[in-house]
């Protein structure tokens, strides 16, 4: 294992970041002669060593239990950046928390109550007194205190005053995550490359998100006086504890400068001088706060888009078969309501979003006018190479989809079905992995304020995910549609359109940067423009023809202009005098207008809540599609002054409360309530989670090590090997197979399945999966398959259009999302239900919501089987460096390398690889014994 920096060593040199091999080893090793010879010890001035007692209000008996990979400390400094990229040593607790959440994927099977906390943190409030490492106050503070725990090195925060509490929770964050608040600021505000560097990855990581929130300054500062004026006396707590926070942050920037031991990554990026000290890390303000949430609401918490690609692939079906039958053809793949989707909720029907029955107001563009509205203008330098302009397209690919990475799973049991009767939960966020990692850990305790658990970097005024005094709470992305495609009509020229009958500017946003080479990012010099133009129908996405006139498509979200809103739900969450049971608690994530999925136990009750602000739309207006931007297309009550309108109530959103469990993994929420991401079908990730669930409630006796089991058995398995491939062997032994090459496979594949069809290590740290071939021949054979049974049938154009709205595949080894390739996540979105559908139909099997045709073997079983041999025979040939071609982490044919997760850094620490699991980033496991 790498060796260990203790905090109060080298605390001077502190930081996290994306620096591979920036300085040679040679030199590595005389800067750090030089730094560390005048080396003072800094945190060790600031901290001493007391004592602190488990809180009385803790409900959850022992059985609390967190994990957040790599580590706690995401902050190095110049000197511990220089060790770790010299010789692999880590600062303290940087990732202590890697190696238990990674040994789970081979220690689960032999899982116990007692033997949790081995794969997981002990999440009791407050530290045993021998086993406080450290006790801070703030700032000379006398109303709060900062304690760590020995272990982890997590902040539990105890203040007197609530000023005091949110203060030490600025400060503590900003110990741990500085450099990245900064990086994500920045990165909201669209100005990553002019404050990190010009890499491509960082251009197309601030294109992709400032296109989804183009926000000047007033902006803003205006979502924040509307949060505040619309929510009372919590408006106006909100408002005093963000400021708080704030003060806190900005007290530890101004104590690491004189105390220079600010994060090194100041230093890497030209921002500060490490000799003279010159150079300023500017004040965190209250704006900042917004175009954070910003960013971490268009990761996972935006639903909807995709209307312009819809149109194209209905389109395209229509062109192929008719409008009436290429219609068809096209629901069918859409399964908007499909009946055999795993829904979260069991019983009850949410209409939202359905098709109608005679659509209205539909703007669908002429053939081949289609033009994406540029983002990037006047490139100058590195900006015009092929990787920028590369970077540039992807970034726009992922901005306008409506198949947003969702993540994140939840395994809930009522009392009814567990050993001890009470509810049993293992819940999380995947929110990918990064070093350091997006999201913290804290413990806050004051007036008001009583939780422990995750929160967003530079957010974390509040515990966002995680427990209180009696209870805990999470949540999964849910991606109903709250983004609709508007056409507005052009006047005058490409630059006004018709607002409501009268010609109207649109209003430019600009956004310039400008970088040079550093020595964290050698990118050559460079520039460009960002711009958007913004219609009070939302921003410019596509330019286009309907029916001959000349119209932009711009993208409305009813979260735009309200980012700051949720803040009053998490406020509840973090209150013990507001969240006392499941109802209250559904009350309070009803204030979060993002979408997601909510839930809840406690020693008694479980709950479940659907959240975001769903527009009512115009009756037969049809959300899937663009639509004409006049009044009688409008959203009912929409104000575009105030982007605000009239939302669907509480009641309409799916929500249940004592159900006997509940699963998602950003599966169907329940009936026919209509998600904007296509894939929501027979065959879905989240059948991983209910098929063990469900066996588990069957039998009875469930407990915390059991359905931690069941996440962790799931997280491991191939979803294409459980639920597709027998079916896939079916209709291959539906006759005795000649061929070698092909038996071998088939044998190989069988053997596999009945082994469960796991991406495991033969050993832990073996770097060698079992049944690796099987595995090998599957990757490779899964695209070759799909395209070889709906191609010839859907013809290429409309084949190719129907993958722009659904991904073939994501593998583990798949490049995928914001978060790109080595981040756990996977089998989210792929052609799994048209497969599995197809196939049964093939057989003869009874199929509920079928596709619209037949396709593989055009419907006959001989000649479908035909296909899957002669595509097996070529997946089996490849070799392993042809299947995983390798890439800047993992050399060509390296199978294990190319599943793996690899934590993307965002400053100058690096951490190791570690097995593939598709499991939540952060996550619970809980089992509360009493409540208040």
């Amino acid at each position: 294992m790498p060796r260990r920096i203790p905090r109060t060593v080298v605390d001077r040199m502190r930081t996290p970041g994306g620096i591979p091999g920036f300085l040679k080893t040679a030199s590595v090793c005389a800067l750090i002669a030089g730094l560390l010879s005048p080396l003072a010890p800094a945190a060790a001035s600031e901290t001493e060593t007391a004592r602190t007692s488990a809180a009385t209000n803790d409900y959850c008996g022992d059985q609390c239990s967190d994990i957040l990979p790599p580590g706690q400390n995401g902050n190095a400094t110049l000197a511990q950046i220089l060790l770790n990229q010299a010789f692999g040593t880590q600062p303290e607790h940087a990732e202590d928390q890697l190696g238990p959440y990674a040994n789970l994927a081979k220690g689960y099977t032999g899982l116990t109550n007692d033997k949790i906390n081995t794969f997981f943190n002990d999440a009791s409030f407050g530290v045993p007194a021998d086993q406080v490492a450290s006790t801070l106050k703030p700032a000379g503070r006398s109303d709060v205190t900062i304690v760590r725990d020995k272990k982890t090195g997590v902040p539990h925060i105890t203040g007197t005053t609530r000023y005091g509490t949110e203060f030490g929770a600025g400060y503590a964050a900003a110990q741990d995550r500085l450099w990245l608040m900064d990086v994500f600021r920045h990165v909201g505000r669209g100005q990553l490359t002019s404050f990190a560097g010009g890499a491509p990855s960082n251009q197309g990581l601030e294109q992709q998100f400032w296109r989804h929130a183009p926000y000047t300054e007033a902006d803003l500062q205006a979502q924040i006086d509307n949060a505040v004026a619309t929510n009372g006396e919590r408006g106006k707590q909100a408002l005093a504890d963000a400021k708080a926070y704030l003060d806190g942050i900005n007290a530890y920037i101004d104590a690491s400068d004189s105390g220079r031991y600010f994060p090194g990554e100041y230093v890497l990026t030209g921002h500060k001088d490490s000799v003279t000290n010159a150079g300023k890390i500017e004040h965190f303000k209250i704006t900042d706060m917004v175009a954070l949430g910003s960013v971490i609401g268009a990761l996972f918490g935006s639903g909807g888009g995709g209307e312009v690609n819809n149109a194209l692939s209905l389109l395209a079906a229509q062109e192929k078969y008719g409008v009436a039958e290429g219609t068809e053809v096209w629901e069918s793949f859409r399964m908007r309501n499909d009946p055999e989707a795993v829904p979260t909720v069991h019983d009850g029907s949410f209409p939202y979003a359905t098709r109608p029955d005679d659509p209205q107001g539909a703007a669908l563009p002429d053939a081949g006018s289609v033009k994406p509205e540029p983002l990037v203008h006047d490139r100058t330098g590195s900006a015009a190479t092929p990787g920028a302009t590369g970077a540039s397209r992807e970034a726009a690919r992922a901005a306008s989809s409506s198949a947003r990475r969702g993540m994140s799973n939840a395994l809930v049991v009522s009392g009814e079905h567990t050993a001890s009767g009470h509810p049993v939960a293992v819940f999380g966020p995947q929110t990918g992995y990064f070093a350091p990692q997006l999201l913290l850990l804290q413990e806050l305790q004051g007036p008001g304020i009583s939780a422990r658990g995750a929160s967003f970097a530079g957010l974390s005024m509040y515990v966002e995910l995680g427990r209180g005094q009696d209870y805990a709470w999470s949540a999964t992305t849910s991606g109903q549609d709250i983004i609709d495609t508007y056409a507005v009509e052009l006047c005058q020229d490409d630059y006004h359109y018709l607002y409501r009958g009268t010609c109207t500017p649109m209003v430019k946003v600009e956004q310039k940067n400008a970088w040079k080479p550093t020595t964290a990012d050698g990118t050559a010099a460079g520039s460009y423009t960002m711009r958007v133009w913004r219609t009070k129908y939302g921003p410019v996405e596509y330019r286009a023809t309907v029916g001959g006139k000349k119209v932009a498509y711009t993208t409305l979200r009813s979260s735009f202009m309200h980012e700051a809103d949720s803040i009053i739900g998490f406020q509840m969450l973090n209150d013990p005098g507001y969240v006392k049971g499941p109802e209250s608690f559904q009350k309070a994530v009803q204030h979060i207008n993002y979408t997601f999925n909510w839930f809840y136990a406690d020693s008694e009750h479980t709950a479940y809540h659907n959240s975001g602000d769903n527009p009512v739309r115009a009756n037969d207006v049809d959300a899937d599609f663009p639509v004409w931007a006049r009044p009688a297309y409008e959203w009912r009550g929409w104000d575009p002054a105030t982007n605000t309108a009239d939302y669907t109530p509480p009641s309409a959103h799916p929500h249940s409360i004592d159900q006997d469990y509940y699963v998602s993994w950003n599966n169907k929420q329940a009936a026919d309530y209509t998600a904007a991401p296509w894939g929501n079908g027979s065959v879905h990730r989240g059948n991983l989670l209910e098929d063990r669930v469900r066996k588990l409630v069957q039998q009875g006796g469930v407990t915390r090590a059991s359905l931690t089991k069941a996440m962790a058995d799931a997280g491991l398995t191939d979803l294409r090997a459980e639920d597709v491939l027998p079916k896939l062997l079916k209709v291959i032994g539906t006759s005795p197979v000649t061929d070698s090459a092909a038996a071998a496979a088939v044998n190989k594949l069988q053997a596999w399945v009945a082994a469960g069809g796991k991406r495991t290590e033969t050993s832990a740290g073996s770097k060698k999966y079992a049944d690796a071939d099987a595995i090998r021949i599957l990757d490779a054979w899964w695209p070759l398959l799909v395209k070889a049974a709906f191609q010839p049938g859907l013809g290429s154009e409309l084949f190719e259009a129907m993958t722009a709205n659904l991904p073939v595949d994501e593998s583990p080894s798949a490049a995928h999302g914001p978060t790109g390739s080595h981040a756990g996540s996977s089998f989210q979105y792929g052609w799994w239900a048209y497969v599995d559908k197809d196939v049964r139909a093939v057989l003869g099997e009874r199929v509920q919501g079928p596709l619209a045709r037949r396709y593989c073997g055009e419907g006959s079983l001989a000649a479908c089987r035909d296909t899957l041999i002669s595509t097996l025979k070529e997946a089996a040939g490849r070799t392993a460096a042809q299947v995983y071609p390798g890439d800047e982490v993992c050399a060509a044919g390296d199978q294990w390398c190319a599943d793996s997760i690899n934590h993307r850094t965002l400053g100058g620490i690096k951490h190791g690889k570690i097995s593939w699991q598709n499991r939540p980033t952060y996550q619970q496991v809980v089992e509360f014994t009493s409540h208040r």
